[in-house]
């Protein structure tokens, strides 16, 4: 199989021997247990208020002086689904201070409308270049319980300069699902003429696809595409010794903003995939008509955490079972393993890059598969934020120079280990990630034929009309020929679109059937607006 693991194994023992690969790595902030800042009347005794051992960080958001957390509604008890705390010190345990205060929260209250300007369950939150930081609301309380729809999606955009809500974002109906999960955001300004002039690509999980959403014409529309839905093949993720299973469709989401490209990877599965913003701008997809994704690549296991270098546009990624942050070289093919930390880097939820520090990144570390598996030890750390510089390597911030050759060799990658200190030996890792564009005439090896990613015959079996159609699933991971090619492999290429005109706004159009070719636009509401 494509996906190579051969030198994970040695790998690890090597590490283990030379305890952890993170001389760059700080902790932040770090918590056993999350606590808040709470009001004196708050029913702190009220496990469906505050439930600590329920509390669980997957987005993180850095300003100069602010960390901003979000603490999702998976499970009950979760007080308040944004919170703040502040930068100053490094490697405490601070209280949690509800964001923007307290009157947003909804938890344990049934006085609320959801025109209200309250928060239910926030995934993700992104600071765009206005100082403003935008919260995603899924709108659904305790997702992994009983997927009570609380309220339908919404995003809040906080001035930061006086932590008041400025725009309110409402999703038409037409372009959620059943039990769709909003959980993931970036926000593209690279062509923004102001605040406002933004376009922002959101991922569905639990109902796989991308929201789009142009907030200069305030139009929505929605795409999907199999590489978007989980692969019950990768369904059971492993750290340690433990193991769970979560069908988890599109969730790890990142913007280079140099080449244009979005990349994203569902938790299910161990490909990493990418789609152009032209093609993403380009509108609601006709029928019959596929979207333009491409397999940028395979990693060594599950991963959601993923972002993009401001040196060289590396991708940063986080493969779970090896509970490392690594990055890959799309130009060179170039790898390195970044941290490594057996105990600080489990389950790495959110990478991000941050404009007050560049070439650095913040990420959010958990035990989520002891919060899951409902075993957490509260004398732990169980939530962490961390911190860790980027290797300049052989560019500039802002400028591009030459590179070193790709390696002549794809089928066991040498990677540059990123260490302060010498380092002898640079095959310590082998196949964190391993790119099918990026063959060379030495490979040794091809075991696909790789074909131009097109219009898929639905008509045809793939691996994803058998989940559609309730018929057969394909064969399993064991049992399937090394050389028998997935449909997702074919979707190899390197070749951006150009750029595509925007089409002029228009008006909504009845919804008719469940697909997404239609724009649908809803006004957007100011803040004093109920």
């Amino acid at each position: 199989m494509f996906r190579i693991l051969v030198g994970v194994t040695c790998a690890l023992l090597w590490l283990e021997a030379s305890q952890a690969l993170a001389p760059g790595l700080q902790v932040a902030k770090q918590w056993k247990l999350l606590r808040y800042n709470f009001q004196p009347q708050a029913p702190i005794n009220d496990p469906n208020f505050f439930s600590p051992q329920n509390v669980l960080i997957t987005g993180v958001a850095v300003t100069d002086d602010r960390i901003f957390v979000a603490t999702p509604k998976l499970f009950s008890g979760v007080s308040s689904t944004v919170s703040w705390v502040s930068k100053a010190q490094f490697g405490d345990s601070p209280t949690l201070q509800a964001f923007p205060d307290w009157s947003f929260s909804n938890t344990g209250r049934s006085d609320f409308n959801c025109s209200d300007l309250i928060l239910t369950s926030v995934y993700r939150l992104r600071v765009d270049s206005c100082n403003r930081i935008w919260l995603l609301d899924a709108g659904v309380s305790r997702s992994l319980e009983d997927f009570e729809i609380t309220c339908p999606p919404k995003i809040l955009v906080v001035d930061l300069a006086t932590d008041r809500v400025v725009r309110r974002i409402d999703f038409p109906p037409e372009v959620l699902r059943g039990e769709s999960l909003f959980t993931n955001m970036v926000i593209d300004e690279t062509t923004a003429k102001g605040c406002d002039d933004v376009f922002v690509y959101i991922t569905d999980t639990v109902e796989p696809g991308i929201i789009v959403y142009d907030s200069g014409k305030d139009v929505t529309w929605r795409v999907s595409h199999p590489a978007m839905y989980p692969d019950p093949d990768f369904a059971q993720s492993e750290i340690h010794e433990h193991r769970f299973v979560l069908m988890d469709g599109v969730v790890g989401l990142t913007f280079d903003e140099r080449t244009g490209v979005v990349y994203f990877q569902p938790l299910a599965t161990d490909r990493v995939f990418s789609v152009h913003k032209n093609v993403l701008r380009a509108g609601p997809l006709p029928d019959n008509k596929m979207l333009d994704v491409k397999l940028v690549g395979k990693k060594s296991s599950q991963g959601i955490g993923l972002s993009v270098s401001p040196f060289d546009s590396s991708l940063i990624f986080s493969p779970l079972s090896e509970t490392a942050i690594a990055s890959w070289n799309p130009t060179t093919n170039q790898q390195s393993v970044l941290a490594y930390d057996k105990d600080q880097l489990q389950f790495v939820a959110d990478i991000i890059t941050t404009r007050s520090e560049p070439g650095v990144i913040y990420a959010i570390s958990s035990k989520f598969h002891r919060f899951f598996l409902k075993n957490l030890n509260p004398s732990e750390y169980n939530n962490r934020i961390v911190r860790l510089e980027l290797p300049a390597g052989n560019s500039l911030l802002g400028h591009r120079v030459a590179l070193p050759p790709p390696p002549t060799h794809n089928s066991l990658l040498n990677y540059g280990v990123y260490n302060t200190h010498a380092q002898t030996s640079t095959n310590a890792l082998q196949t964190y990630f391993t790119s099918p564009g990026l063959t060379t005439p030495f490979t040794t090896k091809t075991p696909f034929k790789f074909e131009t990613g097109g219009i898929v015959n639905y008509a045809a079996r793939n691996p994803f009309t058998a989940l559609n159609q309730g018929e057969a699933f394909p064969p399993s991971k064991a049992t399937r020929d090394n050389y028998q090619r997935s449909y997702l492999d074919t979707l190899v290429g390197t070749t951006a679109p150009g750029a595509t005109t925007r089409v002029v706004s228009l008006p909504p159009t009845a919804y008719t059937t469940r697909h997404s070719g239609y724009y649908y636009q809803r006004a957007t509401r100011s803040a004093g607006q109920q």
